[in-house]
């Protein structure tokens, strides 16, 4: 038979138009599987199973369309050939024609199914990204370690109330895989901000630039708990382990690590041995109380930190030794003195959350969140730059992957005038919790200290962009802006600000740069009038005089932050604001009396 005769022959049976229909209907199937697929959480591998059956599906299609008819009346065998058609001996014998005749056949299924097959295996991922993915940008998976983001848990108990209760339990597992020798952990605030959102895990992996998702549910009943985990390669969506884990509450932390073993096990890494020592629950109540604690000081607004205290004493009080309550305590109750509407009550957090931080580095000398909780207070409120450096590095060497260790100790480091270091620990900081604005507006309020302003606006744009109500972004932001002679941008960035003392720092800053001396004089008052601005907000002030040129104001109220322990005072060194002062003999004087580094 020559070639035309055969595509005639073809055409006659049917075969093309049977071959098409079959192309058309694999093209639907993959369209409506896929989407199931990836929101049933299926492997890839049953996407790979059904493009091979469809593509098997090619030959045997051509062989059922040569020999049967679809008719009105039923299947039927084709006709034979008449013997008036062209004759279709493609050999010498009968036997040798119809073997070259099916190889023929098949070959056309082959032909017809390959472009399919090659689509799916020769270019792996073409065409499987969804949508939104697609619209973010080609996928790549991160660089240099593995990494892994862990999502809040579902919670399934009854009782919707608890979702503090998973939450925390999320929280303890990610916070045992930061101790992890080469694995990066994503950040809680930036996994966290992923919680009720229904996108798609390869676009969540894209945002946090995560290369493996850890997910979950927890349902609590009674005295027990049942925990879901399952460990998801991101940019395919493929499941790399999962597991159910039943158990009493008191074991919660033999469960937690368990989670943790099975996820380094999965992800080919091991265990520091400081992540695999046993912790204790003498009181199941007292964990309850203290994930709930955890919650109150997410939150980080209203009385949300006194609510937080509230919760943490009665963690202590139900089991005396269990330290990470005690760490959490002490950085509750600082907060809680600094965001309160009193003035500033340095004795009371030197002897209250100083006291709880010893407590829970004596009760656990191996976990970080002591020494983390000790190094803020030291650093922050006491200024003891010296030890609140070793209680930082120690507990970045205990906690390597913790982004708000790094973060502080980074800060830190500023403080002491080290910048470049400073910076690096930042940028790691940052990349490990994209979505932190705190994390944000430190970077940019160390990019302001040596002199990136334009990179100081990016970040403080950034910490707005994640939290519009962020009032210390809003201000680095007008202050990068003022830097810059961008007055009236300036203007309108420090009146973002949700601290009115803010606003009104910028007024007199903004209208002192544009010559309007009265202007900035009535700002300047407005500040004063400010309750208890004389108790919490003397640095503000010194950098008002110290900004209009009057540096007696300046170093007036620089003293009394110094005698107040305001926290201001960790920026003294490399804030721009202060040019003024630094060519004065005073300000030489008064880093030697904060014991930092004069040069």
């Amino acid at each position: 038979m020559r070639f035309q005769e055969f595509i005639s022959e073809l055409k006659r049976r049917r075969v093309i138009r049977a071959l098409l229909g079959w192309g058309l209907a694999s093209f639907a199937v993959l369209q409506v599987f896929e989407p199931v697929m990836h929101g049933l959480h299926l492997p890839d591998w049953t996407l790979s199973f059904v493009v091979v059956v469809l593509g098997l599906g090619f030959p045997v299609t051509t062989a059922l369309a040569w020999a049967f008819d679809l008719k009105a009346s039923g299947i039927e065998r084709t006709a034979p050939v008449t013997p008036s058609a062209p004759s279709l001996d493609l050999a010498p014998t009968a036997r040798s024609s119809r073997i070259r005749l099916a190889l023929l056949l098949l070959g056309l299924g082959a032909v017809a199914a390959a472009p399919g097959v090659v689509y799916f295996f020769v270019w792996p991922g073409a065409g499987r990204q969804p949508a939104a993915v697609a619209a973010a940008g080609p996928a790549s998976a991160p660089a240099g370690p593995p990494s892994i983001a862990v999502l809040p848990f579902v919670n399934l108990s009854s009782d919707k109330e608890q979702d503090y209760f998973s939450d925390g339990v999320a929280e303890e597992i990610l916070n045992a895989l930061a101790q992890v020798d080469g694995l990066r952990v994503i950040g809680r605030t930036s996994s966290f901000a992923m919680k009720g959102k229904s996108e798609d895990l390869r676009v969540i992996g894209q945002k946090l630039n995560a290369a493996n998702l850890l997910e979950g549910s927890v349902r609590k009943a009674g005295s027990r708990v049942r925990i879901t985990a399952q460990l998801i390669e991101a940019a395919g969506g493929s499941h790399l382990w999962s597991q159910e884990f039943d158990g009493e509450l008191s074991d919660i932390f033999a469960v937690q690590e368990k989670i943790a073993h099975a996820v380094v096990a999965a992800l080919k890494l091991k265990l520091l041995p400081a992540a695999s020592q046993e912790r204790r629950i003498a009181n199941p109540e007292a964990h309850d109380q203290y994930l709930l604690g955890l919650a109150y000081m997410t939150r980080g607004s209203g009385d949300a930190y006194g609510r937080a205290v509230k919760a943490l004493r009665r963690s202590v009080a139900l089991d005396p030794g269990f330290a990470p309550a005690w760490a959490l305590l002490s950085q509750a109750i600082f907060w809680q003195a600094d965001q309160g509407n009193t003035a500033w009550a340095a004795p009371v957090v030197e002897r209250e959350a100083l006291a709880a931080a010893e407590k829970a580095i004596a009760l656990a000398p191996h976990l970080a969140d002591g020494y983390h909780a000790r190094g803020a207070l030291r650093w922050v409120t006491l200024q003891d730059w010296a030890e609140a450096r070793a209680d930082l590095e120690r507990a970045r060497s205990l906690n390597p992957g913790s982004a708000a260790i790094l973060q502080e100790h980074a800060a830190l480091l500023a403080t002491l005038g080290l910048m470049p270091e400073a910076l690096a620990e930042l940028q790691q900081a940052a990349d490990l919790d994209p979505l932190s604005a705190e994390a944000q507006f430190v970077l940019g309020a160390v990019y302001l200290g040596t002199g990136q302003y334009g990179l100081a606006e990016a970040a403080a744009t950034r910490a707005l962009g994640i939290s519009p109500e962020f009032g210390r972004a809003a201000r680095t932001l007008g202050f990068a802006l003022l830097l810059q002679g961008r007055f009236p941008e300036a203007r309108a960035a420090f009146h973002r600000s949700s601290n009115p003392l803010f606003v009104v720092l910028g007024d007199a800053l903004v209208e002192h740069s544009i010559g309007h001396a009265a202007e900035s004089r009535r700002a300047l008052e407005a500040m004063l009038a400010i309750p208890d601005v004389k108790q919490g907000g003397c640095y503000q002030l010194a950098q008002a005089h110290a900004w209009r040129g009057e540096l007696d104001r300046a170093f007036e109220w620089l003293g009394r932050a110094v005698d107040q322990h305001d926290g201001g005072i960790t920026f003294l060194k490399y804030d721009p604001l202060l040019r003024n002062l630094r060519g004065d003999p005073r300000f030489a004087a008064l880093l030697r009396k904060l014991k930092l580094p004069v040069g």
